[in-house]
């Protein structure tokens, strides 16, 4: 019991502080990069809402929002390419969430490591070699 006129301040996790920091877009999301916590190798970009995000927090696995479907799905449920949460870090504008893991298994749906292995690189011209801008 509190004395008369006493308030009592609402306890907010450090987790919950995170959620509501954020600036979700205009459809409540925000953008994830997900990252090997160890090579700082990145695997995925997903996109997050609150519920996702606590989950995530909550749970240590890695849950994200389908834009296309419309539900929430977890990393490695059905493919058993897992993901443990190490880490949660937002942007300095609170629009992107870094979401260092743990990959076990391949990190795309395509069954390569990284979303970003398939594609050839493309370097700006000023960076190629003088006998490759000939």
């Amino acid at each position: 019991m509190t004395p008369a006129g006493t308030r009592l301040t609402p306890v907010t996790t450090p987790a919950e502080e995170l959620v509501t920091s954020l600036a979700y877009n205009d459809a409540g999301l925000v953008c994830a990069v997900v990252q090997q916590f160890d090579t700082r190798e990145v695997l995925m970009v997903a996109w997050m809402d609150a519920e996702a995000l606590r989950r995530t927090l909550e749970t240590g696995r890695g849950t994200y929002f389908s834009r296309s479907r419309r539900e929430y799905w977890i990393k490695g449920e059905t493919s058993g390419n897992t993901q443990r949460v190490i880490d949660v870090r937002r942007d300095c504008d609170g629009d992107t969430l870094l979401v260092l893991v743990d990959q076990t298994g391949v990190a795309c749906h395509t069954g390569t490591r990284s979303c970003f292995d398939s594609a050839p690189a493309v370097r700006p011209a000023a960076l190629r070699p003088a006998v490759e801008q000939a």
